[in-house]
């Protein structure tokens, strides 16, 4: 059953990040390039200290463009309010916290450090993956 499952059995290991040092064009270009919404911030020590998604670079598009700050960094745009989960959340869980705070995404932490990214879909292909399992062995 789903709701048993920890995320971390399901989350992305190997997601898209940066550091607040990240120049806005290189993680356009990175997101654009991996086909993703936004990404992980994280200090050189591996915390979570921010999040930068397509709609904080979309908010600030005109001023990037204006003032030919296309060099600016990550960590003048990256949204600081950062919700995590922990590994051993389960997916119903997850699906409920992200639906109740609006998130496509939220990184997963382990003792402070980052381990990897639970998203919608996600959670969705887990569903959809032990529900397949399950029919098959009712068959």
């Amino acid at each position: 059953m789903p709701n048993s499952i920890d995320i971390k059995d399901f989350m992305s290991i190997t997601p898209l990040t940066f550091t607040p040092a990240t120049k806005i064009m290189d993680a356009i270009h990175e997101m654009l390039v991996r086909k993703v919404t936004g990404g992980t911030v994280l200090d050189d020590r591996g915390h979570v200290v921010g999040i930068i998604s397509e709609l904080d670079l979309l908010d600030k598009l005109e001023q990037i463009a204006y003032y030919q700050e296309g060099d600016a960094c990550i960590g003048d745009l990256m949204c600081t309010e950062v919700d995590v989960l922990p590994g051993d959340t389960t997916l119903f869980e997850a699906a409920r916290i992200l639906t109740k705070h609006h998130r496509r995404r939220m990184p997963v932490v382990e003792e402070g450090q980052f381990i990897g990214q639970i998203s919608c879909r996600s959670i969705l292909q887990a569903f959809k993956d032990t529900m397949l399992a399950h029919d098959k062995r009712e068959d």
